[in-house]
This record gives C-alpha cells, sequence and structure tokens, in this order.
C-alpha cells in the first residue's frame, strides 16, 4: 500500500522546501537495518548498494538525509544553477492517465494527485528551479555530511542563457558544486520543461564544447551527463561516440514530453510554454530500458568503460533487475520512492544483500 509522498503534491514547491520532507520522510531517524560492510562500487566508490534517487524530488539537505536514512545509497541533490531562478507556478505535479506505454506526440489526460494512492505515472513542470549559491552551497555541504560510509551524494547543475554564455555557465555552475566536496558531478542536459522546442542533450557539437569547458574547471572528479530519450540511434551513437572519452558515464532516462491536459481538454499546467512537460512513471519505463539497452550496445560494441545509470518508471525491485539486465550499472527512482520509500530496502532484499 502506498504512503503519503515524501514530496507532496498538493504543496507548492516553495511549500515542499520550507516544511519538507513528508510521510516517512519527515523524521530523518535512521531507519534502514544496518548494512554491512559495502559490497558494490559506483564509479570506483564503495558503496551498500547502486540504487538511489535521481535530481528531482530531493530539494534540499532535509530531503538526502532522510533518503540516505532509508537506505537509498545513490541521492541526487536537485539540479542547481549559478544564479536564483524562480519555479514554475503551482501546480507542478499532477497524475497521468495513461494504462499503457506512452508513445511520442500522445496527448495526456492529468488530475490531482492522491497522497494515498500512489499513482502509475505523473507530469513533473518545475522548471529547474534554483536557490542562489550562497543558499544551496552550505546546503549541499549540510546533505555530504548525511552520507554515511556506503553512500554517495551526487551534485546536479545546469548552466543558464544561450551559446557561449551558456557553455560558460554550465562551467561556472560545475565549479560552485564542486567547491561543496561532492564526490560526483551530473551536468543535467535534458529538462522538457523550460519552454524550449529542442533539448540541449541532442546538440552533440554544444554538449562536447561544455564538457570541455567544465574539465577545464573541474578535473579531479567523475561526471556524469543526464540525458533524455534519443529515438535516432544513430545520433546517440555518434554522441557517446563524441563524449564517452570525456565523461565518466550517462544517466538515463530524464522524462518523456507530452501534451499534458484536463478532463476538458484544456492545458492543464497554467502557463506558456506548459503545454508540453515531462512524464514520469511506469509509462516511460520503456524508454528508460531502451535507452539502457542501446548505451550498452554501443559501450560493447567500442570497448568503452563508461557507467550506465537507468532511471525511468522504476516502481519495483522487478524494474530495477529489468534495468541492470539490460546492462544498467546503478539505477534510480523518483516517482516510485516517492510514494514508496521502503522501497530501497525492498530492493536490496530481492538483491540477496545482508540486510540486519
Amino acid at each position: 500500500m502506498a504512503t503519503p509522498p515524501f514530496y507532496d503534491p498538493l504543496l507548492s514547491y516553495e511549500d515542499n522546501y520550507a516544511h519538507g520532507p513528508f510521510g516517512s520522510f519527515a523524521s530523518t531517524a535512521k531507519t534502514a537495518p544496518a548494512d554491512a560492510a559495502p559490497r558494490e562500487r559506483f564509479l570506483g566508490i564503495p558503496v551498500h548498494s547502486t540504487f538511489g534517487i535521481p535530481a528531482g524530488p530531493l530539494l534540499n539537505s532535509r530531503f538526502v538525509a532522510a533518503a540516505f536514512a532509508h537506505g537509498f545509497d545513490l541521492c541526487v541533490y536537485k539540479t542547481v544553477r549559478s544564479k536564483a531562478t524562480p519555479c514554475h507556478p503551482f501546480p507542478n505535479t499532477l497524475a497521468i492517465e495513461c494504462s499503457g506505454d506512452l508513445s511520442l506526440g500522445q496527448t495526456l489526460v492529468a488530475h490531482a494527485c492522491e497522497k494515498d494512492r500512489a499513482p502509475r505515472s505523473i507530469t513533473n513542470s518545475f522548471g529547474v528551479p534554483s536557490q542562489p549559491p550562497e543558499v544551496w552551497q552550505p546546503d549541499m555541504v549540510a546533505a555530504l555530511r548525511s552520507a554515511q560510509p556506503g553512500q554517495v551524494l551526487i551534485g546536479s547543475f545546469q548552466g543558464s542563457g544561450e551559446g557561449v554564455a551558456q557553455i560558460a555557465d554550465y562551467a561556472r555552475a560545475a565549479r560552485l558544486v564542486a567547491e561543496t566536496g561532492v564526490p560526483v558531478l551530473e551536468a543535467n542536459l535534458s529538462c522538457p520543461n523550460e519552454g524550449k522546442k529542442g533539448l540541449l542533450c541532442f546538440d552533440t557539437e554544444k554538449i562536447s564544447a561544455i564538457v570541455d569547458a567544465i574539465r577545464k574547471e573541474v578535473t579531479d572528479r567523475p561526471l556524469l551527463l543526464k540525458l533524455a530519450y534519443f529515438e535516432d540511434t544513430a545520433a546517440l551513437q555518434t554522441f557517446v561516440r563524441t563524449l564517452a572519452d570525456k565523461v565518466d558515464g550517462f544517466c538515463a532516462i530524464n522524462t518523456l514530453s507530452a501534451r499534458v491536459v484536463d478532463a476538458n481538454g484544456q492545458q492543464a499546467l497554467p502557463g506558456a510554454g506548459r503545454d508540453i512537460s515531462g512524464i514520469c512513471g511506469a509509462t516511460i519505463r520503456w524508454a528508460g530500458l531502451s535507452m539502457t539497452q542501446k548505451l550498452a550496445a554501443l559501450r560493447a560494441e567500442n570497448n568503452m568503460n563508461f557507467a550506465i545509470v537507468g532511471n525511468g518508471g522504476v516502481l519495483t525491485p522487478a524494474d530495477d533487475a529489468a534495468y541492470r539486465d539490460a546492462g544498467a550499472d546503478a539505477v534510480m527512482s523518483a516517482t516510485g520512492a516517492m510514494w514508496n520509500t521502503q522501497l530501497a530496502q525492498q530492493i536490496k532484499k530481492e538483491r540477496c544483500h545482508e540486510v540486519k
């Protein structure tokens, strides 16, 4: 049975940031059974499990501390920027009516979430809000301190602006994140909720320039790239062959974009550019698995060593297993974890981890 989600979709982003997390995450006291010594590795770092929560629902150090306490051993601090950026207007999360797999270009009907009933899929429309660095940097340090041995905090960031200014800002944001001491960085290249026609991750030439700029600022820790779903396998092949030697891994996928309407066929999310939003949950699992399989095949064909972090529609231990069978080195869950805070422990038991 679903429990109240740790991010309350019936409250604004600002209220969640100020008063959350909720549900069983409201207490950061350690609730997960004590793990034995770390048995796995993520990017060479010893970890209890290569399972966690991606960028998105862990808004600040309180959310991160609660996730670690519940046994999510890889936690991504919500994407930050080099300057303060507001969130899209409320609502930001709605339940989606879609019983099967989401088709590309499909229109979906949305309605308010029910806190005690886990939706199969949701829409996620925040617009990558961020506190200013003087707020999020010390908070990220606090989040890092909540990690126990065998747990890893990942710092996600995104650049702002256009052209060369955006490239420079990605590098600036990377440096600011690195200053907090987080051991792994993640460049978010795939947010579909900013009213732009094309996602940044599809521009291989620009991403190469961004990564080069980041590497000039930060040279001493792993860098991951967060990707969207590539329908064009040839384009993904070009992307991977261009970037694989410059980064340490790829996280896929973020969300799938779809038009979201209410029961009357009107735009469900208020504001310009929000007729299209990102979809999360079970309905996009096929796309996440497909990207994992494509990345794993490219890695093998080209004798490469990058890590693959699979994400999209992970609601059960069986979903985690499917991603690992597809070639993922680590797996993360946002929607599933929000309504099932015991998911990490369930997966550890399924994977025969010794949990005492």
